[in-house]
């Protein structure tokens, strides 16, 4: 047989194996509320054989049939796991977004790159692993006065994130795809989720607009795009079950200006000079109203926003929440108590309206 014809066989047999659903799969993080989550819906799926869930600590909800091992991801010996368990696939979820969750910003840095870095290695020895979803963010773009109205999966950022969780992921999706080059059988998809907000999730987002009162940056209003936490599961679930690989933008349609969302929740602004933002910040990690990093106060003057074509038209999915309708049911959730009167608020701003445009708001005589 020719080499030709060899590497033919190689790829149909590669292709018909990926194709084939999850049979033990691994998933890292699983005592935080989206690991737990992800481990759940796997371990109630009757095709799947396993699922194996890990992290430093013991999960604080029951995670159905899933066995939990702990274990840390930077320790060779999850590489023993892998083997042992005989995994085909890994859900990829320990990456973390805030410094005070992890321990510190050494602690987060270490959990995030160097235990990537050793997961990677131990799929890499693990002649059995076909795919590997990886947890990413869309933070990877950054935030400036130069950013594109929509970015696409293959622009870079105007200006790399200089630390923080930003930092981390653009570290961790580049071992990746080096892992990918060195294991081109492996199926690898890298999620980049935008900002996430659902019932029972605590992220800087959801706790920053929590506040009574909303610190804004003076003369900023940016657009914010958000992502359901149901949009955000199901999407994890369809690429771990199924095979997309690539890289992904995840988002909710649309985008909300800061200003807007601040008044749909009910809260009253605190405008604050772009120079002071960064104090205030250091402020509100030491009182612990808000894990908000330099790059994600960056976010706050200048906002980000993704287009998911790529999502719709090769993964084959379709968010359910919109960002406006996300927010809404964040609201609904928290059960935010009005500061102001949103009617109030409306009934003012057509009158404005009418008075400079000159028509007459229904509802009026």
């Amino acid at each position: 047989m020719t080499a030709q014809g060899r590497s033919q066989i190689d790829s149909e047999s590669f292709a018909r194996e990926a194709s084939m659903g999850p049979r033990r799969v691994l998933v890292t993080g699983v005592s935080r509320p989206l690991g737990a989550q992800a481990a759940l819906a796997l371990a109630a799926d009757p095709d799947i054989v396993d699922v194996v869930g890990v992290d430093t600590i013991a999960p604080a909800e029951d995670l159905g049939r899933t066995q939990f091992v702990r274990v840390d991801i930077r320790n060779p010996l999850i590489a023993k796991l892998i083997s042992t368990a005989g995994i085909d696939t890994v859900l990829h979820l320990s990456v973390l977004a805030t410094p005070l969750g992890a321990g510190g910003r050494t602690a987060m840095k270490e959990i995030n790159v160097i235990g990537t870095m050793q997961l990677l290695a131990a799929c890499q020895k693990a002649p059995g692993v076909r795919k590997l979803v990886v947890k990413s963010t869309t933070s990877v773009y950054g935030s400036s006065p130069r950013d594109p109205a929509l970015f696409t999966e293959d622009m870079e950022p105007r200006g790399f994130p200089g630390g923080g969780y930003a930092k981390d992921a653009v570290e961790v999706e580049g071992y990746v795809r080096g892992f990918g080059r060195r294991r081109p059988d492996i199926a690898v998809t890298v999620l980049r989720l935008a900002n996430t907000l659902g019932p029972g999730v605590e992220t800087p987002l959801a706790r920053y607009l929590d506040l009574p009162v909303v610190p804004t940056v003076l003369g900023f209003d940016p657009r914010i795009q958000l992502l359901h936490t149901d949009d955000a599961m199901a999407v994890l679930m369809k690429a771990t079950r199924e095979t997309h690989a690539g890289t992904f933008n995840v988002a909710g349609d649309g985008v909300l200006l800061l200003s807007q969302a601040i008044r749909r929740a009910g809260r009253p602004p605190l405008p604050i000079p772009f120079p002071a933002i960064g104090s205030l910040g250091n402020l509100a990690r030491r009182l612990r109203l808000v894990d908000f990093s330099s790059e994600q106060l960056g976010f706050l003057a200048y906002g980000r926003a993704v287009d998911t074509t790529k999502l719709r038209e090769v993964f084959g999915y379709i968010p359910r929440y919109s960002t406006v309708a996300t927010f809404d049911s964040f609201v609904r959730d928290r059960d935010l108590r009005f500061t102001i009167d949103h009617e109030l608020v409306s009934r003012v701003e057509r009158g404005l309206v009418g008075a400079v445009t000159g028509h007459r708001p229904p509802g009026t005589s």
